[in-house]
C-alpha cells in the first residue's frame, strides 16, 4: 500500500512539474493581452510599461531607461528579483503583491495562462539560471 501512495504521489509531482513548465508557444498567445504595455524581442521599447527582454533573474524596478512607480522601485529594494516564482505570484493580481504600482492590468487569473506566459517571457531571457533548491 505504501508503494502505491508513493508511486501515484510521484506521478501527481511530475504531472504538476510538467505543468507548471507552461507552454511558451501559448504564452506567446496570451502575452498579446501584455503587448500593448509590453514589449520583448529584438528592437522591443520601452512602452507604458518596460521590456521584459531579460526580465528573468533582474530585480524589480531596475531597468535602466523606464520610469518605474516608486511602489515598484520599493519592491526591488526590498529583494523582489522576477522569477518564475514570484511571476507566478504577481501576474494573477499585480497590486497584490505590489501595491501602489501603476500597472493597471487586473491580472491573468488562469493559472495555465500565467505558466504559458512565464515559458514564453522565458525565452527572452536566456541568460537566467533558476536557483536550486537547497537541500
Amino acid at each position: 500500500m505504501i508503494r502505491i501512495t508513493i508511486a501515484v504521489a510521484a506521478v501527481m509531482l511530475s504531472l504538476t512539474g510538467a505543468m507548471a513548465q507552461g507552454d511558451p508557444t501559448a504564452g506567446e498567445q496570451v502575452f498579446k493581452k501584455c503587448a500593448a504595455c509590453h514589449a520583448v524581442g529584438d528592437g522591443a521599447q520601452n512602452k507604458v510599461g518596460p521590456v521584459l527582454n531579460a526580465v528573468m533573474g533582474r530585480t524589480a524596478g531596475t531597468l535602466e531607461g523606464y520610469n518605474y512607480s516608486q511602489a515598484m522601485k520599493d519592491a526591488g529594494a526590498g529583494g523582489l528579483v522576477w522569477t518564475p516564482e514570484t511571476l507566478a505570484k504577481y501576474l494573477p493580481k499585480p497590486r497584490d503583491l505590489v501595491k501602489g504600482t501603476k500597472m493597471t492590468f487586473p491580472g491573468l487569473p488562469n493559472p495555465d495562462d500565467v505558466a504559458n506566459v512565464i515559458a514564453y517571457l522565458a525565452t527572452f531571457s536566456p541568460d537566467f539560471k533558476p536557483a536550486l533548491p537547497q537541500q
